[in-house]
């Protein structure tokens, strides 16, 4: 199955964005919450937002590819989805507001166009 890919490589992602927190704790001695630190801030939140928005995504890829579709919508998709989260993390790293739009919109786009899929897959 071609999420299998996508799945994979998006797990990646998120220990990356894991040890990165792991390693401003460290640095900055805090082990629970944020102790005031903006670059820790920023990390939990590219973190949970990247937790928030990746399981609907894989559920509809995962129904999508399960239901037949081309394979090229997956990879489209997934490949779209990869990237919004790379550049909404860098975002939320710069904090650099319109970096961010870009990447929700990104973001939003994929699951937009993933819904409307599975939407008319199942009507017709």
């Amino acid at each position: 199955m071609t999420i299998s890919l996508y799945a994979a490589l998006l797990i990646l992602f998120y220990i990356k964005l894991s040890f990165e927190i792991i390693a401003i704790r460290k640095k900055q001695k805090v082990g629970l919450g944020d102790g005031g630190n903006q670059s820790l801030t920023n990390a939990i939140r590219a973190h949970a937002n990247f937790s928030e928005y990746t399981p609907l995504t894989l559920i509809l890829l995962f129904i999508l590819e399960f239901q037949g579709i081309s394979s090229w919508i997956v990879h489209t998709a997934g490949v779209v989805f990869l990237v919004a989260r790379v550049i909404h993390w860098q975002a939320i790293k710069r904090e650099n507001l319109k970096l961010r739009v870009v990447g929700m919109a990104l973001t939003f786009l994929v699951l937009l166009g993933l819904s409307a899929t599975s939407l008319i897959v199942y009507i017709v």
